[in-house]
């Protein structure tokens, strides 16, 4: 089953369950899909689904920050919401060890030295953790541990 049908089954359960943040979330995913299928012409896979729920995930990610800055604790509490629908259609997510564990095998794989080779770990870490772990973490370790 495509990750498009488990969302238009998903849509379903929660129209049945009146899940109304639930069919939101779902709503708004398929939404993004469909406007991202309208800009390229063309269908999207599952890898390009990933990515589009990625960017939704990541988007709460920093509204959440933004909305505990601003001390807005419901709307914050609302987004941690919607990102736990959100998670549920990506890859398990990686773990912080994980992360640093993949971060040292492509910097020992390619042999860098230090922040200068910083965008070529990135762009070997990238491969192996699309969809599987937010971009800030794997930066923050790449950075970390080329120092």
């Amino acid at each position: 089953m495509t990750l498009k049908e488990q969302l238009n089954d998903a849509m379903k359960a929660a129209m049945k369950a009146r899940d109304d943040l639930r069919l939101s979330a779902v709503r708004m995913v398929r939404a993004a899909i469909k406007n991202r299928e309208i800009d390229s012409r063309t269908e999207l896979d599952d890898q390009a689904v990933t990515d589009v729920i990625s960017t939704l995930a990541k988007q709460r990610r920093e509204s959440i920050r933004l909305y505990r800055d601003g001390n807005r604790i419901e709307l914050a509490e609302k987004e941690e919401r919607e990102l736990a629908v959100l998670l549920e259609f990506l890859p398990a997510q990686l773990t912080p060890d994980e992360i640093d564990a993949l971060v040292l095998r492509v910097i020992q794989e390619i042999g860098a030295q230090g922040n200068k080779d910083m965008g070529r770990v990135m762009k070997g870490v990238t491969l192996h953790t699309a969809g599987k772990a937010d971009g800030k973490a794997v930066s923050e370790a790449v950075r970390r541990l080329l120092a």
